[in-house]
């Protein structure tokens, strides 16, 4: 009888001790594995387009600069034959001409718009740059602004607004390398 309780004793601690050990095992395995994968994915995509996004903003720059770097020898080129043209008394030629470049001037503004318009859509649209498009908004407007200060002959205003535009895509840059 004693070997009996003692063994009835000895089933009963253990029991309890078995289930444990056994539901424990089952609940953990599965659900550690998925939950790394799935935020790996979502944060390596994230990189992914903060990458694309730093590479597009850095590429505007390069252009917008190239551009005001041309655009700064046009209008001076552009003005210095204006008044030439004015003390000369060929005006009719030398507005005719001046109209052209003015043209072409609008033309590559509006070229420049375009993309900064292209990069602000980019931005709203991709889940992991919005954050950074409060910044980036109203660039292609500064461009407009721009277009338009060339068209009522404010060649000067119109450089100082693109200046302006090349120092915020600047701006966001550097944000988003802050954010590595």
């Amino acid at each position: 009888m004693k070997l009996a309780n003692s063994l009835i004793v000895a089933l009963l601690l253990l029991l309890p001790v078995a289930g444990v050990a056994q539901t424990r095992g089952r609940r953990t395995t599965t659900q550690r594995r998925r939950a790394p994968a799935a935020s790996s994915t979502a944060t390596r995509r994230a990189s992914e387009e903060l990458s694309a996004g730093r590479t597009r903003v850095a590429q505007q720059i390069k252009d917008l600069t190239r551009f005001i770097y041309l655009y700064g020898r046009i209008t001076k080129d552009l003005e210095a034959s204006e008044a030439q043209a004015r003390g000369s008394g060929a005006a009719s030629q030398a507005a005719a001409l001046s109209n052209q470049t003015r043209a072409k001037l609008r033309s590559s503004l509006q070229n420049v718009r375009e993309g900064l318009d292209q990069l602000e859509i980019y931005f709203r649209t991709t889940p992991a740059l919005q954050r950074y498009y409060i910044r980036l908004a109203g660039v292609a407007a500064g461009a407009a602004g721009a277009e338009d200060r060339v068209a009522a002959n404010q060649l000067d205003q119109a450089g100082r607004l693109l200046v302006d535009v090349a120092g915020r895509l600047t701006d966001v840059l550097a944000q988003m390398s802050d954010a590595r």
